[in-house]
């Protein structure tokens, strides 16, 4: 349905974020719902807007990445601008979270190598405590 309008507190229930979360993405111009009154009214573009803002959150885009990206939808090359765009993008936070993952991995191997050796120096140690 092209013309449904959602309330704030429809896409707040529908997507689990506060109104102030949707007021601060209006205020960012990455939303843009029309009013009515003190109402505002989301269109079906802005509720899939919303989904991709929140998409695009979790994958660590930043929200002037985000911005930049929606606002290629509108140009008229059948969204070939867009897409690359955020092809390119994903690739880049893709090798980002992927070194992050391997840092991770590491810390973990260390800590897990320093919590043997702790867990050995303790049982040592109790052992001579209660040794006659």
């Amino acid at each position: 349905m092209p013309d449904r309008t959602y309330s704030i507190r429809e896409l707040c229930d529908e997507f689990d974020v506060t109104p102030r979360t949707l007021r601060y993405y209006e205020s960012k111009e990455l939303l843009a719902p029309h009013r009515q009154g003190q109402r505002r009214l989301f269109t079906v573009s802005d509720r899939a807007r919303l989904k991709l803002i929140l998409r695009g959150k979790r994958f660590g885009f930043s929200l002037a990445e985000i911005k930049d990206l929606l606002d290629l939808y509108d140009r008229e090359d059948g969204q070939v601008a867009q897409l690359s765009a955020t092809l390119s993008a994903a690739k880049r936070h893709r090798a980002e979270l992927a070194a992050k993952r391997d840092e991770l991995e590491a810390a973990l191997v260390d800590l897990d190598a320093q919590m043997d050796q702790i867990e050995a120096l303790l049982a040592a140690k109790t052992a001579r405590k209660t040794a006659p």
